[in-house]
């Protein structure tokens, strides 16, 4: 009985890594919220790291204007603003994030050169392009991580653009199995709960309807 329930597990275990490395469920965690035009969109920054192993390109719609939504993207980082996910799942990573529920002065002004840390362990994360309102792009300083945020005005809002491209070259086939079986799919929650806390806290802020110029 035992052995038939270890088997059952098993075999869920392994339908479901079939599942998430299969081509259509790829696709979907790895575009979540971004359009066919997006995803396939080249993105300043994209450069920095011209052939990545791995990339991602997920997006979110944004009910406030461009210039609402940078200020909560330049604030992001370790000992930062956090990145309005999981803090409790960062910390365990010991990555010291605290997301913020407010703008922090302290830590609008950001430029290319700038090194933000990721937790006291990692590579520094370089800011490689800072063109406000628009593009926030970072490299990491092992080169092996571009994190690309692109805005656009979308009617009276913003399209938010997170994208990553990661090269992991010198990864054996169990890690890379790995990689592609949980880390891919994981990313996914994290991100996602980022953008939805981005654009929480960016409509939060925004000008009422009622403030602006006719």
């Amino acid at each position: 009985m035992r052995t038939a329930v270890w088997k059952g597990i098993g075999g869920v275990a392994l339908a479901s890594a079939v599942a998430a490395c299969s081509p259509p469920a790829r696709r979907w965690y790895l575009g979540y919220g971004a359009t066919a035009e997006e995803v396939a969109r080249e993105l300043p920054g994209d450069a920095l790291l011209p052939y990545p192993d791995l990339r991602s390109t997920r997006a979110v719609t944004i009910d406030a204007a461009p210039s609402t939504v940078w200020p909560w993207l330049v604030q992001m980082g370790s000992g930062r603003g956090g990145v309005y996910s999981y803090d409790w799942i960062e910390n365990l990573l010991g990555l010291d994030m605290h997301s913020a529920d407010e703008i922090l002065p302290q830590f609008q002004r950001l430029a290319v050169g700038d090194v933000l840390p990721l937790g006291p362990a990692g590579p520094g994360m370089r800011v490689e392009i800072c063109d406000p309102e628009r593009t926030l792009a970072f490299r990491s300083t092992d080169g092996a991580w571009v994190w690309i945020f692109d805005l656009n005005s979308y009617w009276l809002g913003t399209r938010l653009i997170s994208r990553n491209r990661i090269a992991t070259p010198d990864a054996r086939w169990p890690r890379r199995l790995m990689n592609r079986i949980v880390m891919e799919p994981g990313s996914l929650v994290m991100e996602r709960r980022m953008l939805l806390g981005i654009k929480e806290r960016a409509e939060f802020s925004a000008p009422s309807a009622a403030l602006l110029p006719i």
